[in-house]
Parts: structure tokens; sequence; C-alpha cells
């Protein structure tokens, strides 16, 4: 049970490393939104209207959080549960399903737009998580857990190899990015875009952060190598801030490894926000970008950081 703290500086948010004092707020405190989900998923802030929507994915819906008034609501069901969202550069909800076994862009209207959901006649596994860059380009993640089992999809056989994917909305064309790490998860782009960060999930004999330079434009992804080793930790979704740290949803096994861990863009962690519950992803919201908003298991979580998040997240 979800248990406050009263005391500032929350004893929550941890400083590995003193580097990290400088995007801790000693006034701020980890916050309890919602609970009442059975994984809780994908969060993305509409700063526009003043709301966050998230993905409960075995519940099939897409739940939506209001700023003003602390009010939950469906915002969509069925969800072809949903997983990763994110926003394009227009403002347009994106959104990675995985029993729809695609991608989909939510028009201004409220109608849905089909951007790929397969690739020379063969179907996407389960897409998984979504960025989008400054051009424009849509680059997800398609791994197969959504089509293991019926908890989080249906089951299925894999059509297509695991992979990163760029898709280029105005065109339609779609291409393989990389076809090389071990169940792609969460990603994310260096602030400069200059570098793709990938969690590979299915890594031996540990999860790993792998990344990946981003050559040509855009137009291809080079040198895979492992950033980080998360040894006992669990990495998922994540998001950089605008220093370039990740901020990685995290847990699973050790209860006290239960939250976010923050790396700085040397691999190295410097900070940790203690949870009662694994994180699986998270995403930067609010006015300034500086709060960050955690999908954690069953709940709904948000801090204020003295930071904000990097465009595209």
């Amino acid at each position: 049970m979800w248990e406050p703290n009263r005391r500032y500086p929350d004893p929550s948010v941890q400083v590995l490393d003193a580097s990290f004092n400088q995007y801790r707020l000693p006034l701020a405190s980890v916050e309890q939104l919602y609970d009442g989900c059975r994984w809780s998923e994908g969060p993305v802030w509409f700063g526009d209207g003043r709301y966050l929507l998230w993905s409960d994915i075995p519940n099939d819906r897409i739940l939506k959080w209001e700023e003003e008034t602390g009010a939950v609501s469906v915002f969509r069901k069925t969800s072809w549960n949903a997983n990763g969202n994110t926003r394009d550069r227009q403002g347009r909800l994106i959104t990675c399903e995985h029993r729809g076994r695609r991608v989909t862009r939510t028009e201004y209207d409220g109608t849905i737009t089909v951007l790929q959901d397969g690739f020379e006649g063969k179907r996407l596994n389960s897409p998984n998580d979504v960025v989008v860059k400054s051009d424009g380009s849509i680059w997800f993640t398609d791994p197969a857990f959504g089509i293991s089992g019926y908890y989080e999809g249906e089951k299925a056989d894999s059509e297509l190899r695991p992979a990163v994917w760029r898709l280029d909305p105005q065109t339609g064309q779609a291409r393989m990015m990389a076809d090389d790490i071990d169940g792609p998860n969460g990603l994310a782009f260096s602030p400069d875009e200059s570098k793709l960060y990938v969690v590979a999930s299915r890594a031996t004999p540990t999860r790993k952060l792998v990344v990946l330079d981003v050559l040509d434009d855009g137009q291809r992804l080079a040198n895979n190598r492992v950033f980080i080793d998360a040894g006992p930790g669990t990495p998922d979704g994540f998001r950089v801030d605008i220093d370039g740290n990740l901020w990685c949803g995290w847990g699973m096994g050790d209860p006290s490894l239960d939250g976010v861990r923050v790396f700085n863009p040397a691999g190295e962690p410097i900070g940790h926000i203690e949870l009662p519950e694994r994180c699986a992803n998270l995403c930067f919201g609010g006015k300034f970008r500086n709060r960050l908003f955690m999908a954690a298991s069953h709940g709904l979580y948000s801090l204020y950081v003295n930071t904000q998040g990097a465009i595209g997240g």
C-alpha cells in the first residue's frame, strides 16, 4: 500500500553520485496519482490539454489523468492492448498496439490512422515503444512480447525478426534499422539525436541498454554496443533529459531496485527514485517538462525534478 512521505527532502529520491544533487528538488516528493492498473505503461503528456495518457495493457485500455482535477477516466477501450505512446511533431497521439500488431496515429478528430502493420506482406510482431525524431520520422521497437501469450495481446507466430523500425509518415516508407538487438524494448534519442539508446531486454545473462550511432541524417544506425549492463536491474522504458541523462524505468527481483534509475551521459548511475513497485516506463511533462510521470506496475506516480525532458520522447 502506498504511504506518501511527509518529510522534505523525500528519502525516496536517492543520490548515488553528488552530480545528481543538481537535479533533485529538496522540496518535491513522489506522489501517487492513480492505483488500479494491471500493468501500467506508455505515459505521454499533452500540455495543450493539461492531461496525461497512459496504457493499462492487460485491461485493454488507455487511461487519462487530468492535471487540474486529478480525475482519471478511460480515454480509449478497446486500445488493442496498447503499449507505448508518444506525440508526433504536430501533436497527434502515436500508439504501439500489441493486439493490433500495428502503429497508429490518432487524428485531431479522434479517428485512427494505421501507419504500419507489416512489411513486405508479413505482419509486425507487437510494437512496443515509440519516439519521434525532429524530422518527423517515427521510430519504434517491435519485439514479440505481445504475441507470446494472451495476457497482453493474442498468441501468434512471429513473422518478422524483432527489430527497430523507422517510419516516414509522409511517404509511408518503413525501414528496418536494426535487427541485432536482443528483445528491443524502450528507446530514446540523445538530445542532439546523434545516438539512439535501446533496451535489449532479452540480452543474457543480464539485460543491457545499448547505444547506436545515428548516421546519414537519420537514415542509418551503426556501431551497436553496450552502454549499460543492468546487472540485477530490469530496464524497460526510459526518457532522456536536456543534459543527456537517462531516466530509466527499473526494478523486479530485489524490491530495493524498484523505481527509476538515473544514468549520466557516460552511463554511470547517479540517482534513484524509489517506488513501491517496478516502474515500466515514464515521460516528462507539466508546463515546463520538469515533472516526471512514472507508469509503475499497478499505479501512476509523479515527481518534480530540476531538469527538463528532451523534446521528442
